[in-house]
């Protein structure tokens, strides 16, 4: 490494948030400008560790080559830094961003001391290469003839759609909402991952090196206006399913047909549309403003519910956890390099702590019921504490309490895919309801039929969505080829 004893010389400095009190006032991306300094120094404290778990399986499902780019920053070669990125991941401005970053859990310096902050390198690498304009699309030079259509535009779909095209095959990508991205474009909100700046950006090189990109088209049954699967297949050599996990957790328990309770991602999806389409002039969304708000879930969803309303002037927000609050530290039963499942204050966590002056989570709490007036409008949710027995949620007597709402939003996970699409063909499904498809092949009962990403494996990581695109990609250009070159 560029310098042995850096991790022993410099503490840890992530790179800081914008304020608090500005940023709840925009949708503007809540991160500050890189400053070169601190990642020169930052990127100094990446050991010589001989093992880097951080580029294991443990710690990063695409294997990026990080204490290389580290050090490649520590001796200002920028350029040299942003190819060895883009050897292993085709979106380092997405995951650079979103991703929680399993990999700093994985450093092999976090056993002793704060990890290298990893993820604060990867973003101004990136950053860095889009600013000097050296990314650039992937054009290629000899097209194989042969055509594949891939089923959703989210990270594990245009990772699998690039790497397909490098390699020659002419790739369409069907995408049933108004824009091209997915998870990407509606599932996560502008402060944490801008749209026009970067997803849009990111969508038109992939244009113009030649991939075909549709929008507004559901690929289904044939009925209702959608593209017929079963033509759309006879008509191309491969097919792909990368469309998510897109069927939410409900929570049915009375009341839930009470006006004002929603599933979280209609929220966030709704909010994001109106905001490019008309920042917010449209009112076609659910707006906070003004109102008891209860976020039900906790992880990324429930802390971008969170945000989100905080930025529509909510009255107040909570957000209820059923489990109990993490420790400050790893437990024992959870030791390195395992994802630490730890306390930590998130963004929305810390601009509701600003707004109302305490943390927004409330934890071991189970809703029992939800609670609403005579016209069917939400006004409450009562809960109960409970506690952990034997492996069991037992509910504490007396512990029941009324707590107001006019918007609740289930943040609790999903539990699969849609099955229009794949029934028609007739795919077989997992014990979870995901298309049936071996990790590492990717291949479906049905011939020349591929399913990758969140849609195959369950809800995960944006970072494990493109990595299993681009082995897709690599399968699927065996299949078609006898052989592949792509990684």
């Amino acid at each position: 490494m560029g310098k042995p004893t850096g991790f022993i010389e410099f503490p840890r400095s992530a790179a800081p948030y914008r304020a608090p009190a500005d940023r709840i006032l925009d949708f503007k991306e809540i991160y500050t400008d890189h400053d070169v300094q601190r990642l020169s120094t930052q990127s100094a404290r990446c050991m010589d560790c001989g093992v880097p778990f951080c580029q294991s399986e443990e710690g990063c499902p695409i294997h990026n080559l990080i204490p290389e780019w580290n050090d490649l920053v520590f001796r200002d070669q920028w350029k040299e830094a942003l190819d060895r990125l883009h050897q292993t991941n085709n979106f380092p401005e997405f995951t650079g961003r979103v991703c929680p970053a399993p990999c700093e859990g994985a450093c092999v310096l976090g056993i002793t001391d704060p990890a290298v902050t990893i993820k604060n390198i990867e973003m101004a690498i990136i950053d860095r290469g889009y600013e000097e304009g050296w990314v650039l699309p992937n054009i290629p030079a000899l097209r194989s003839g042969k055509t594949v259509a891939v089923i959703g535009s989210g990270p594990a779909g245009l990772a699998a759609a690039d790497q397909l095209n490098k390699a020659g095959h002419s790739v369409t990508v069907y995408e049933r909402a108004d824009r091209i991205g997915g998870l990407l474009m509606y599932g996560i909100p502008n402060m944490k991952l801008a749209k026009d700046e970067v997803v849009e950006r990111r969508v038109q090189l992939l244009r113009e090196g030649g991939v075909h990109l549709i929008t507004n088209t559901n690929v289904g049954d044939g009925k209702d206006g959608s593209i017929d699967i079963a033509a759309l297949k006879s008509s191309n050599d491969a097919v792909l399913f990368t469309t998510g996990a897109t069927v939410p957790r409900d929570l049915p328990i009375d009341g839930r047909a009470f006006t004002g309770v929603h599933f979280a991602m209609d929220f966030l999806s709704a909010n994001t549309k109106s905001l490019l389409d008309s920042q917010h002039d449209d009112d076609a969304y659910i707006s906070a403003k003004g109102k008891d708000v209860i976020v039900i879930g906790g992880g990324d969803t429930g802390t971008d519910c969170i945000g989100t309303s905080l930025r529509h002037g909510c009255k107040s927000v909570t957000n209820f956890e059923l489990f109990a609050q993490p420790p400050e530290g790893r437990a024992d039963n959870n030791p390195w390099p395992t994802w630490p499942k730890i306390f930590r204050v998130d963004y929305g966590h810390e601009e509701a702590a600003h707004t109302q002056g305490a943390d927004p989570r409330v934890y071991s709490i189970s809703s029992v019921c939800f609670l609403g007036d005579d016209a069917g409008k939400l006004t409450g949710v009562r809960t109960v504490q409970v506690e952990m027995k034997d492996g069991k949620f037992e509910n504490v007597p007396g512990s029941e309490k009324d707590w107001p709402a006019d918007l609740v939003f289930l943040a609790m996970g999903f539990l699969g895919p849609e099955h229009v699409a794949t029934d028609t063909l007739g795919v077989d499904y997992d014990e979870r309801s995901n298309y049936q498809a071996v990790y590492g092949k990717y291949k479906t009962n049905v011939d020349n039929v591929f399913a990758a990403g969140d849609c195959r494996r369950g809800q995960s990581l944006v970072v494990r969505a493109i990595n299993e695109g681009r082995e897709a990609a690599r399968e699927i250009d065996r299949h078609l080829m006898g052989s592949t070159e792509l990684p």
